[in-house]
């Protein structure tokens, strides 16, 4: 025992685990019988600051604004509405602020959402603790716990605080959140032997976690960490190491800024230089250059993206995906791996009873549902006399109990450690309910489980069971029901008395069985009986123990799982499908992931590798990242260990997706290129750390994100391509007119009209454009894939560069003929022509006929109002004078419709030379 002076102060990280509960008390300064005062908890509050996680301070509305002012484009455009302004041009200064502040509005009103439901989120998993102050029960919050507090649990609470647990009662804690062991810890008091310093946290089990669960029993503790010094604190401290990474949207149009305002540049300087050269005046070439620098930038840019991110967030809510950061949404369309935790995200985190093994024969009952009780007969019919003796003995030698004393005959709604609740779910199924069978056959004596054993036994009266479904009666005594692992059970099964018409298996081949069955992943329960007389008394001793444990009748085997997710499957074929990885990482044991990993389909049949913990930490970062490419399945790793697996996958050029659930898979998600967290059954760290939160934890609708994401680039590049071919009509038309000995064809306020009503509500309409055919059976994008990528270069250069042929040629036609409306008629071919352009490059590949003009509606819409604001600007008498336009005779209007529709046809031959040529490659050895 430590001096006085040599005892750590409270809250002070010793190994707790190897000290005896009075040891730990007094280390503490507190009192098991009756907790700390209130003033004292008070003080130690104040002391160690409160019981909570560390997390990222809620951003304050100024901070959101002026964040949605830093992009290098909006940089640009205010300081050409600037110079615009000094110029005199307040038109075109005012327009420029409106759209930058339309964007600002956008972004800061969905980034205040997000962090408006992810405090609602928070909310949610606020916990409260049962303490004693002042000798007495009380309720308080669980971050007002100190060091010292003495903390009462017992099942179905959450454990709010690091306890070293000086009292237990058949305690069992699920601790899956913190270590991915689907399967509850068995807890004592004992302290644990000097050697056991470096124990897992799984292995310390005179310890209860904060943010684990209790399934059974209750427990006495105190206090001896809080808040981020607590082993979860530990792990969400591991989030501030992760390395925030810039998603492939944000890189795309970083790269593309910088090179379009080093072009725009060129081009205005030397617009600029080449009027000084002729003579023309200096201000007047300045204000030309400045409207150039307008039409060669699409200001719309910012807010389309933003809009488009935004619509398809709106999108995603609607299948419960909440999205907290808008590029996330595009990301989820780059990545190619998902890597994901088992427990709770591919799986349901409940064990389910896969194989019923009794008589020589296998009996596999269906998963449990809602309607078992109706299709009980079924099942009655479906297994044998020795089923029915295993499953009566299974719900018997159980402590789970009902959610609801009224329901007490559905299957799925019991609670307890998650195997008891499986075996009363799966006798249920063949008619066995456990609340009748008690009645019947009353429990007079248990011996209950522990973890030196691994066995528990029950005894009860062998009354009738009442006409159940294996039909055979008491015989008067007593029957001892044992339980539990194959290998502390088959040892003792050396009797020979079973239920009437069931035979005593054979326990040397039944421990092969179950050697075979654990292979296989499964969770193995052996069930045996003994018949007795007389009522043995309590034993004293443990040999009283093994005495009474003896002699025993194996009756059979049940394999447990925590089975996939309905949905998960099907999830993982359409990940596939569409070119992505999916990758499972799990802190459970390594044949329970594999077979789990083949039933969903993410390794096949044949043998496959997985990569535990251990053989990890062998491996140095340049021989993981030669066998990460390989490895589908990673089991007992820890954090540190996931967030190495996302960082080699990285280094191979991968976009990584992590989601998971608890909190262990918190620093993944922080490191990788975007988290997905489950919103419901998830931790808080975990969803503080994601970009994207499942509110419904359903592994599938990753996919449908996944689908969307693909839509909403493949609608940006969509608008890119549609603006950038536009403006660089404008700006050959703008500068190649001087050069060819033209006067400027248009005027500074022709300029903003064009790109006010086709870089607008066009673009914005494509926001709608729905998904293309064959989206999710394309690989996805390269990393480093330019956003011109795939023919989009060349198609903004030779098709805008057609669109200011047809201008300018019109121009020349016009001015030698005499006709004095060309420069109206230039200005109307140039805002129709883009309009066409736009209708045409709905689909890279599909013609319009095929798409449908109704199949975007907002965008028809869209494209009928710019024509009618256009032909308002032609043929409304007072507009004539603000637009310096003349009205068009009806040959006149008619060229320009042709010119106009030219640009449609031209698009419409690529895409069908683009679709010849995809038909060639593909036949093609």
């Amino acid at each position: 025992m430590p001096h006085a002076s040599q005892r750590p102060s409270p809250s002070s990280p010793p190994d707790w685990h190897l000290l005896d509960a009075d040891e730990a008390l007094r280390a503490q300064r507190s009192d098991a019988a009756c907790g700390l005062s209130a003033d004292e908890a008070a003080r130690r509050l104040a002391a160690h600051g409160p019981n909570a996680l560390a997390t990222q301070q809620a951003r304050s509305w100024p901070a959101l604004l002026l964040a949605q002012f830093q992009d290098f484009m909006i940089v640009v455009l205010l300081a050409a509405a600037l110079v615009s302004g000094v110029l005199g041009e307040w038109v075109d200064a005012l327009v420029i602020a409106v759209i930058v502040l339309l964007n600002a509005v956008i972004g800061f009103t969905q980034a205040r959402r997000a962090d408006q439901a992810i405090a609602a989120l928070r909310q949610l998993a606020a916990a409260q603790a049962q303490v004693l102050r002042d000798g007495q029960p009380r309720t308080v919050p669980a971050s007002e716990l100190a060091p010292g507090d003495i903390v009462l649990l017992e099942a179905g609470r959450q454990i709010p605080a690091d306890l070293r647990l000086l009292e237990v009662a058949q305690l069992k804690v699920d601790e899956s959140t913190l270590t991915g062991e689907s399967v509850t810890v068995e807890k004592s008091v004992a302290a644990l032997p000097a050697n056991g310093a470096t124990l897992a946290l799984g292995d310390r089990v005179n310890l209860g976690f904060k943010g684990t669960m209790v399934t059974h029993g209750r427990a006495l503790g105190v206090v001896v960490a809080t808040g981020m010094q607590t082993e979860l604190g530990r792990v969400a401290g591991l989030l501030g190491d992760a390395m925030d990474r810039r998603t492939p949207l944000q890189r795309r149009l970083a790269r593309f800024s910088r090179q379009l305002s080093l072009l725009v540049l060129l081009i205005c300087l030397g617009l600029f230089g080449l009027g000084l050269a002729r003579g023309e005046p200096p201000l007047v070439m300045l204000l030309t250059a400045i409207s150039l620098a307008v039409a060669a930038i699409p200001e719309a840019l910012p807010a389309i993206v933003t809009v488009l991110l935004a619509v398809g967030a709106r999108r995603m809510a609607d299948f419960n995906a909440l999205i907290r950061r808008l590029p996330a949404v595009e990301t989820l369309g780059s990545v190619s791996v998902i890597c994901s935790d088992k427990t709770g995200t591919l799986t349901q985190n409940r064990m389910h009873a896969e194989l019923v093994l009794a008589g020589g024969q296998a009996w596999r009952p269906n998963d449990v549902k809602n309607d078992a009780q109706n299709r009980t007969a079924d099942h009655a019919a479906a297994a044998l006399p020795a089923h029915h003796a295993l499953l009566r003995a299974a719900a018997l030698c159980n402590d789970a109990t009902p959610l609801n004393p009224d329901e007490a005959r559905n299957p799925t709604g019991w609670q307890g450690d998650p195997t008891e609740t499986a075996l009363t779910a799966v006798a249920a199924q063949a008619g066995w309910f456990k609340p009748e069978l008690e009645a019947a056959m009353p429990r007079v004596l248990e011996l209950p489980f522990d973890s030196d054993r691994k066995r528990m036994t029950t005894f009860h009266r062998d009354g009738a069971p009442g006409g159940g479904p294996g039909g055979d009666q008491g015989h008067g005594g007593f029957i001892a029901y044992t339980k539990g692992a194959p290998e502390s059970v088959l040892p003792r099964c050396t009797g020979q008395w079973t239920p009437e018409g069931v035979q005593a298996l054979d326990a040397r081949a039944m421990l092969a069985e179950a050697e075979r069955l654990a292979a296989q992943g499964l969770r193995v329960m052996a069930l045996a009986c003994r018949a007795w007389p007389a009522l043995p008394p309590a034993p004293q001793s443990v040999a009283a123990t093994e005495a009474i444990e003896s002699e025993l009748a194996l009756i059979g085997l049940i394999g447990l799982i925590d089975p996939p997710r309905e949905e998960a499957a099907a999830a993982v074929r359409d990940c596939i499908s569409a070119g992505i990885r999916p990758v499972m990482i799990t802190g459970d044991h390594p044949a329970t992931a594999l077979a789990i990993a083949r039933r969903l389909g993410i390794v096949g049949t044949e043998e496959a590798q997985v990569l535990t913990g251990a053989a990890l930490a062998a491996l140095d970062d340049v021989a993981l990242q030669a066998r990460v490419q390989d490895v589908r399945v990673y089991a007992r790793v820890d954090p540190a260990q996931k967030i190495r697996i996302v960082q080699a996958l990285q280094a191979h050029g991968q976009f990584v997706a992590m989601t998971g659930d608890g909190v262990n898979d918190a620093p993944a998600l922080k490191a990788a290129d975007i988290g997905v967290a489950m919103g419901k059954g998830g931790t808080d760290v975990a969803r503080e750390a994601s970009a994207l939160v499942l509110l419904d934890d359903n592994f599938a609708t990753i996919v449908a994100a996944v689908r969307e994401g693909r839509r909403i680039y493949d609608n940006i590049r969509k608008f890119v391509r549609y603006a950038m071919t536009g403006n660089w009509a404008e700006v050959l038309t703008l500068s190649a007119a001087p050069l060819l000995g033209l006067p400027m064809p248009l005027l500074p306020i022709h300029i903003l009209w064009v790109n006010l009503v086709t870089d607008g509500l066009p673009g914005l309409a494509l926001a709608a454009e729905p998904a293309e055919r064959g989206i999710m059976r394309r690989p996805p994008r390269p990393p480093g894939e330019s956003l011109f990528a795939h023919g989009m270069g060349w198609h903004v250069l030779l098709v805008g560069a057609l669109l200011a042929v047809l201008c300018l040629g019109l121009q020349h036609w016009a001015i030698t003929s005499g006709q004095g409306h060309w420069q109206t008629m230039v200005f109307t071919v140039l805002t129709l022509g883009q309009m066409a352009h736009v209708l045409a490059i709905r689909s890279e590949t599909e013609p319009l006929w095929r798409l449908g003009l109704g199949s975007n509606r907002p965008l028809l819409g869209a494209v009928a109002l710019t024509f009618a604001l256009q032909m308002a600007t032609i043929y409304v008498p007072w507009l004539n004078p603000v637009f310096k336009t003349q009205p068009l005779a009806a040959p006149e209007l008619a060229l320009c419709l042709a010119l106009a529709a030219l640009v449609f046809v031209a698009v419409e031959l690529e895409k069908a030379w683009r679709r010849r040529a995809r038909t060639f490659a593909k036949s093609l050895p």
